[in-house]
């Protein structure tokens, strides 16, 4: 088959509101999840430097900050981000209910 589709909200969700569709899509190169976050929801510091994957976070709607390497980046529905692999990210969310859509790939 030349295409796979799959709604976000029939995988189960992990650490709250985190979907890896990745598998799901059968994706050979390219990971793609979808995270809906809580007011005040904070994701855990990490980074990629281990498996060289660079990523773009993409916040479909709310706000939040993305505190990359130290330095925080604000963000507003629309906005998208690219991170390099070996910098430390993570994800604090605004007041409101707000959505991501993450995309990663070596």
């Amino acid at each position: 088959m030349s295409y796979i589709k799959q709604h976000y909200t029939d995988t189960e969700a992990v650490g709250g509101g985190l979907h890896f569709l990745r598998d799901e899509l059968n994706c050979e190169n390219v990971g793609v999840s979808v995270l809906d976050c809580e007011p005040g929801w904070s994701g855990k510091p990490h980074d990629h430097s281990d498996d060289g994957q660079e990523e773009v976070y993409v916040l479909v709607d709310g706000e939040a900050t993305v505190t990359v390497d130290g330095d925080d980046v604000a963000m507003s529905a629309g906005d998208a981000l690219r991170i390099g692999p070996d910098a430390k990210r993570e994800i604090q969310n605004g007041e409101t209910e707000s959505q991501f859509v993450l995309v990663g790939a070596p």
